[in-house]
């Protein structure tokens, strides 16, 4: 899909739905969701192939340059994501991924935070119906492991809780939304700093020619 087309289809959407936060939408009613064994096996293939590198190094590399006030109009968007008692990155869809890639990154951008010795608490997804588009998110919610700091005593929340979201309107991926609030009751450690997690998450190498080119084999779940 050429950009123009793509803008042309997607914008009016994205109007709505920003029109729709200022709104008090109806609840989501939210369910669990978990990929197929042949979605699964599929995505563990990509996995394996490192498809990942074409956009967790380039998604770090825009990120920052936004950061840094030298982020363009061309290529991966990345931006801070700034709310009271939370810290985070929204991550945009460039229409070059491609949808599957997209929900394949998602799934593998929890992989990683479980790596971390995270829990995943739960994984859902819900479908909101507006009046000009349908907006569909899957959530993951991870908890850090219940360990208490061996200098502190308190308990280790690491990062805090850590929430990844994948928003689409009408079918059509809008952004990956990585996010931690940390926990200011008494008893646990201070949280460490957002931007460790995404460097622990993002900061890998980019892909090999022979990485850029599996990207092009998925083309369904």
């Amino acid at each position: 899909m050429h950009s123009a087309t793509f803008l042309l289809l997607i914008i009016p959407a994205v109007r709505s739905f920003l029109r729709s936060l200022f709104s008090a939408p109806a609840p989501a009613a939210w369910r669990a969701y978990s990929l197929t064994p042949a979605q699964a096996a599929r995505h563990a293939q990509w996995v394996a192939e490192r498809v990942y590198r074409n956009w967790l190094g380039p998604y770090f590399k825009a990120y920052h340059l936004h950061r840094g006030g030298a982020g363009g109009p061309r290529g991966l968007r990345a931006e801070p994501l700034r709310e009271k008692g939370r810290e985070g990155a929204l991550l945009f869809y460039h229409e070059s991924i491609g949808p599957v890639n997209f929900r394949h990154l998602y799934e593998h951008v929890g992989e990683q935070v479980v790596a971390l010795g995270y829990h995943r608490a739960c994984a859902d997804e819900s479908t909101s119906r507006h009046q000009n588009f349908n907006e569909h998110t899957f959530k993951q919610l991870f908890k850090p492991p219940p360990v208490d700091c061996p200098k502190s005593g308190r308990c280790d929340q690491r990062y805090g809780l850590i929430m990844l979201d994948l928003v689409s309107l009408n079918s059509q991926p809008l952004f990956l939304r990585l996010a931690a609030n940390p926990v200011m009751e008494p008893g646990f450690t201070p949280a460490e700093p957002f931007e460790e997690l995404l460097r622990e998450v993002f900061d890998q190498p980019f892909p090999t020619a022979a990485e850029q080119a599996q990207r092009l084999r998925y083309t369904r779940l």
